[in-house]
């Protein structure tokens, strides 16, 4: 599928005037002949291009919806406009779930941009002096990635009982820290800009691509694969868990065309999860 073959759409996409209609839960069941899914530009937008080839050759047809602004894809899903979306991690769903009372799962797992660490000065976090400034990010989901990377790097411990699945970290719930470095809170746009006048920061993927960096190549350190609850998910309404068509969908993304298509076209800065 070309990019210019995909539905661009504002909000008007999400209201009834656009003679969308939902279907009825009877249905849930029921192979649709059409599966939008609500996909942001950029990256998914690219990768969705690829799953959907191979939907096609598998006899599902997948049409992405790529969403811009202040489209939401979880509300394009709960009203039923969309049968899918696939631009989020499960704790940023679960959040959306508990504040606006979707009843939104995910199918699948899909991709991970990890969030590491880099330094223009230091090779490993294990190598910074006494009084080294570090960067992290300010918003919560963030702030909790780099604090679990530098918990398991062991620079600090975190409070007992914690765990990424069920709630975020601050650094209100550093409990000790094993390096006498400090720790600054600043804005995620900030820190690549930032790298030049901090011993080491930690950059959300996204911007660290901007800047030229890739994770697994320039990072001093990474965030775990393994047990992650930030792998990018592919979300469906719970009704649609056991559908047919869900599985099929999860199957083409989980493909080898698509694997060697991530890994080939971003290097390491977006990693399959499957």
């Amino acid at each position: 599928m070309n990019k210019r073959d995909f539905l661009r759409t504002s909000a008007a996409f999400l209201l009834p005037a656009a003679g969308i209609v939902s279907r009825p839960a009877s249905a849930a069941t029921t192979a649709p002949a059409l599966i939008r899914v609500g996909v942001r530009g950029g990256v998914d937008e690219e990768i969705w291009e690829v799953v959907t080839k191979v939907a096609r050759e598998r006899g599902l047809n997948v049409k992405p919806v790529v969403l811009s602004g202040s489209v939401s894809p979880n509300e394009g899903v709960h009203n039923g406009d969309l049968e899918a979306n696939s631009f989020q991690h499960q704790p940023y769903l679960r959040d959306q779930n508990q504040q606006r009372g979707y009843q939104l799962v995910s199918a699948g797992d899909t991709y991970i941009s990890p969030i590491a660490f880099y330094s223009r000065k230091f090779k490993r976090l294990a190598d910074l002096p006494a009084g080294a400034r570090i960067g992290i990010p300010n918003d919560p989901s963030n702030q909790t990635r780099a604090l679990v990377v530098l918990r398991d790097q062991g620079l600090l411990d975190l409070r007992a009982g914690f765990d990424p699945f069920t709630g975020t970290a601050s650094l209100a719930d550093v409990t000790a820290l094993r390096q006498k470095v400090e720790l600054v809170e600043v804005a995620s746009v900030v820190l690549a800009r930032s790298l030049d006048d901090l011993a080491a920061a930690a950059i959300v993927n996204s911007f660290a691509y901007q800047a030229g960096l890739i994770a697994t190549r320039d990072g001093i350190a990474v965030e775990k694969r393994e047990r992650n609850p930030y792998v990018n998910i592919i979300a469906i309404r719970a009704r649609d868990k056991e559908a047919p068509w869900t599985r099929q969908l999860v199957a083409a993304y989980q493909s080898e065309p698509v694997r060697q298509f991530i890994q080939q076209k971003y290097q390491g800065s977006v990693i399959p999860a499957f």
